[in-house]
């Protein structure tokens, strides 16, 4: 596996991961409306790149294939962490959230991590602040509030 920074070029595979792995690894937390109100909606092709070009966004790759991305912002925001659903629980998603905890000095990092995610970064030591119910496209989907305190 190689670890890099994300490039433009990145985007048409990372965008078919996003929408592969919802719709399969997340599919037993929630609903197929769920599922595709997480992943429509009305974000472009160029709202995504200028997010993750604006981000700190790491991408592992495998035989020159997208197997995860990552990204967190300079406030310490862990905005995305999607992994292929054939590259689930082999250490990848560990080793994008190392790079990208490294990557932003900052005393607190949170995360909306979704059911799914939520005992990925429990083991991480994130813990809890809340749960809560967001809307897309008129569809209301629980994740939680998380954050992991790096101050001293």
């Amino acid at each position: 596996m190689i670890l890099r920074e994300y490039q433009p070029s990145d985007l048409k595979e990372i965008l078919e991961l996003f929408y592969h792995t919802v719709h399969s690894v997340n599919a037993k937390d929630y609903t197929p409306q769920q599922l595709d109100a997480w992943t429509g909606g009305t974000a472009s092709f160029e709202a995504w790149n200028t997010s993750l070009l604006e981000h700190k966004t790491f991408v592992a790759a495998e035989g020159g294939t997208i197997i995860g991305f990552g990204d967190i912002d300079k406030k310490g925001y862990l905005d995305r962490l999607y992994i292929h659903k054939d590259f689930q629980r082999r250490g990848i998603a560990s080793t994008i959230c190392d790079a990208l905890e490294s990557a932003v000095q900052v005393p607190l990092i949170t995360t909306h991590a979704s059911i799914t995610a939520r005992p990925f970064f429990e083991k991480r030591g994130y813990r809890v602040v809340k749960e809560q119910t967001v809307m897309r496209m008129g569809v209301s989907l629980t994740n939680y509030l998380m954050e992991k305190d790096f101050g001293d």
